[in-house]
C-alpha cells in the first residue's frame, strides 16, 4: 500500500488506514489470510515488489495500464478514478488548459506526469518521489499545482493543516482504473480476488468503506463508473 495517501493508504504509528487499506484487509480475510503484514509500495518499486516476491498484492492505487501490464498481472478494477488538479484555494487555475508555463509537481513512476505533459508541453513538470514533498512546494508557493488522482487529492485537502489553504480544482481529464497488482500470469489468485471484491461489492462493504474514507473530504464519487465492472483475468 501507500504509506502517505490519506483517504487511501496511511500509515501513523502501527495503524494503517484508508480506502485501499480496508480493500485489502476485507480481500485477505475472504483469502484466509489473517495476518496480513503491510509494505511501503512507492511508485516506481511496485513493479519490482511483485517481481521479486517482496509482496504478494499491491493495493496501491495502482491504475491498470497495457505498459505495466507488461510486468504484472491486475485483479479488478475496484474502483476508478479521474485525475485532476490540487491548488491553492486563492488560484486561479480553472483546469489543465491553464497550466501551461505553470509550475506543476507530480510523482516520479506515475501516470500523472506523463498525462498533463502530453496535454500541456509547456507545463514545467517537477517530479518527486512522495506527494507529500510536493505537498510542501504547493503550500509554500514554490510550485502552483499538483496533480494525480482525484481520490488522492481530496484526501489531501481534507487534512487539517491544509484545510482551507488547498482545493481540488474539480475538472477531471482522465480516468484512472485502480486494480489489485499480483504476480503476472497468476490467474488463479486473480480470479480469488475478484471473487472477493464482487462480494465486498453485494454485501455492501464497498459502499461503507467508500463513505468512510472519502466522506470526509466530500469527494463525490462518479456512479457512473462505480463500482467498477472487472476484467477477466489473463
Amino acid at each position: 500500500i501507500k504509506f502517505d495517501q490519506p483517504g487511501l493508504g496511511l500509515k501513523e504509528g502501527n495503524s494503517y488506514s484508508g480506502f485501499d487499506v480496508d480493500v485489502a484487509n476485507y480481500v485477505a480475510k475472504e483469502l484466509g489470510k489473517t495476518d496480513v503484514q503491510f509494505v511501503q509500495a512507492p511508485s516506481k518499486q511496485r513493479e519490482d515488489l511483485i517481481a521479486t516476491g517482496q509482496v504478494d498484492l499491491i493495493f496501491a492505487t495502482y491504475s491498470i495500464t497495457d505498459e505495466r501490464k507488461e510486468k504484472v498481472s491486475f485483479a479488478g478494477p475496484y474502483f476508478i478514478a479521474g485525475q485532476d488538479l490540487l491548488v491553492a484555494s486563492d488560484s486561479d487555475i480553472g483546469g489543465v488548459d491553464d497550466l501551461d508555463g505553470k509550475r506543476l509537481c507530480s510523482v516520479s513512476g506515475s501516470t500523472s506526469a506523463k498525462n498533463v505533459q502530453e496535454e500541456v508541453p509547456g507545463v514545467q513538470l517537477r517530479e518527486f518521489d512522495t506527494y507529500s514533498e510536493c505537498l510542501d512546494g504547493l503550500v509554500n508557493g514554490q510550485l502552483d499545482a499538483l496533480t494525480t488522482d482525484n481520490t488522492i487529492l481530496a484526501g489531501y485537502a481534507a487534512q487539517d493543516q491544509y484545510k482551507g489553504k488547498l482545493k481540488v480544482v474539480g475538472a477531471p481529464f482522465s480516468e484512472e482504473r485502480y486494480g489489485v497488482g499480483l504476480k503476472k500470469g497468476d490467474t488463479e489468485l486473480c480470479e480469488q480476488v475478484n471473487e472477493a471484491l464482487t462480494k465486498m461489492v453485494d454485501d455492501g462493504e464497498w459502499d461503507k468503506a467508500v463513505e468512510k474514507n472519502f466522506g470526509p473530504a466530500g469527494f463525490e464519487v462518479d456512479s457512473e463508473t462505480n463500482p467498477p465492472k472487472l476484467d477477466a483475468c489473463s
